[in-house]
């Protein structure tokens, strides 16, 4: 089950990225309020990249030893700082759609959405793990 939802998590991260990209630009590019289609898929296809993800955090049974865990770079990364820079993102990526629905003007409303998908989309890209790093992840899983 593992092998199966690690590959499902390597293939979803694309769509989240492109997701975040088309709701960033989309925001941007808005003449009236931000409520694009992408501004309402990027939310949900985070929610279910971030659900594969605490999947594979769990089956990996790092909390076990987690001094050991805290030691090594590469378990610390997914552990933790992955982890948590992708709740944010998620986070941000809910706020932005609720604070655009929920701003007075169109003008605020698309700021709104422009800085929380921007910087989910940021984290996005700084939270991934690229070829490269320290574990060297590929781009795509088979």
């Amino acid at each position: 089950m593992h092998d199966l939802v690690l590959v499902l998590h390597s293939w979803v991260r694309w769509a989240a990225i492109a997701t975040g990209i088309l709701a960033t630009i989309g925001a941007f590019t808005a003449t009236g309020r931000p409520t694009s289609r992408w501004g309402r898929i990027f939310p949900i296809v985070l929610d279910v990249q971030f659900t594969l993800g605490l999947v594979l955090l769990l089956t990996l049974n790092v909390f076990a030893d987690f001094g050991a865990t805290m030691r090594d770079p590469i378990a610390r990364f997914y552990a933790v700082e992955h982890g948590t820079l992708m709740l944010v993102a998620v986070a941000l990526s809910h706020m932005g759609k609720v604070l655009a629905q929920k701003a007075a003007t169109p003008a605020s409303a698309r700021m709104r959405a422009l800085i929380c998908y921007g910087l989910a989309t940021l984290l996005l890209f700084v939270g991934t793990p690229w070829p490269g790093m320290r574990d060297n992840r590929p781009l795509f899983r088979l």
